[in-house]
Order: structure tokens, then sequence, then C-alpha cells
């Protein structure tokens, strides 16, 4: 675990940049600083969080929220998947721990030790997912304390924040033009939907599942051809 939590740190530093960020926007909204916090600690996802936060701010609508920020953790279903070797023998308790502070980071950092050295394992992946949702935790919280404080932060252009987190994990998650046409399928099915002037948490939920579509077909089609 130490090894993990070691080798995550900077990516850690990185996740706390924009946690601080969220946090001062989440109480500029309204959020209290506990309720960040316990966002923080039982959801552990940024991307979420943003947009479920997004969401109840400018809308209100608590469903609209939850699907929006739901259909942006599906891709979840698959880093799971992708763990079962490297959780295989834990208990059930531990496994559910594991998939709980699994996230984007200690999750790509894990898979790719693991392929430089087949002996990393669960251990690397708790002990890196530990230190990543106890920074978020404390990045976040910390900056609806400070947000809560501060004048609106609007004035000064602040409210891009949102914005440019997202915009900066969205990038995180890119691998490379192989992935183009899922993305661009998600992003035109999100504008076609937005422009029919339906909520933008159902134009999330298209996007998503569009572009999940076209990545299980073209996967399909590939294998078919090998």
């Amino acid at each position: 675990m130490k090894r993990g939590a070691i080798a995550i740190l900077p990516l850690a530093f990185g996740a706390a940049v924009y946690g601080f960020a969220f946090g001062l926007l989440a109480a500029q909204v309204g959020f209290p600083w506990w309720g960040v916090g316990l966002m923080s600690v039982s959801v552990h996802a940024g991307s979420s969080q943003i947009v479920a936060v997004e969401q109840l701010a400018s809308t209100g609508t608590v469903l609209g929220a939850v699907l929006a920020a739901a259909a942006l953790n599906l891709r979840y279903v698959g880093i799971i998947a992708s763990l079962s070797d490297v959780l295989d023998g834990l208990s059930l308790r531990a496994k559910l721990l594991a998939i709980h502070v699994t996230g984007d980071e200690n999750w790509a950092l894990t898979m790719a030790e693991r392929a430089k050295s087949p002996d990393v394992g669960a251990a690397f992946l708790l002990g890196s997912g530990f230190v990543m949702i106890s920074v978020w935790t404390v990045s976040t919280t910390a900056g609806a304390v400070i947000g809560a404080a501060l004048p609106d932060l609007e004035r000064f252009g602040l409210g891009f924040a949102f914005t440019a987190a997202f915009i900066a994990m969205a990038r995180g998650l890119w691998r490379g033009r192989s992935q183009a046409l899922p993305w661009v399928v998600a992003a035109a099915a999100t504008v076609a939907v937005v422009s029919f002037g339906l909520p933008k948490a159902y134009g999330i939920v298209t996007g998503a599942l569009c572009g999940l579509a076209v990545r299980a077909l073209l996967r399909r089609m590939k294998a078919v051809i090998a």
C-alpha cells in the first residue's frame, strides 16, 4: 500500500488544485462546507460532482443532477470490470472498499504499473486510492470553507472554474485518435438534445449512452476483423 500511496502523490497534487476550485464554486452556489465534504467522501467522482452541483445550481432539480452525474460515471462499469484480476482473492468487503476508492487516476496508474510488474495488485490500488480520496475530500472541503467567506467570485470570472476543471478531467481521459469517433458522437448527441430545449442533464445522459454504444460497436467490428 505504501508503494501506491507514494506513487500517486504527483497526481494527487493536481487533483487537490481543481478540488479546491470545485469547493470554492460549490460554496458560492449555496452548498455548505460539510455537504461538499460528505459528497466528496461518499461519491468520490470529480466530474460527476461538478456536473451535479452545476445542475442543482442552475435548475434546482435533484433528478436532473442525479441523472447527469450517473451518466458521467458509466465509464466505471468498464473500469471495475478491468480490475477483476487485481481484486481476485479479496473479501467482498475489501472489494467494495477498493471499488469505492478507485478513480481515474489511481486506476490508470495501477494498470500502468501492473503492465510493468505483475506483482502490482490490490494493495497498490488501495494505497493510491486512499491517498486520492483523502486529498480530494480535504481539498474540496477547504475550498468550500474559504469560498463561503469570500465575496461573489463570479465578478472575477471564477465561475469558469467549473468548466475549466471539467475540461482538464476530460483531457485526462483522452487516449488518442482511435477514440475520436465516440467523443464526436457523444458531443453531437448532447448538443442535439440541448438544442431542442430539453434539460442539459438529458443531453449528458444521451451523449454518454451514444458514445458508449459507438465505442462498443467499434470494438465488436475490430474483433470481427481480427
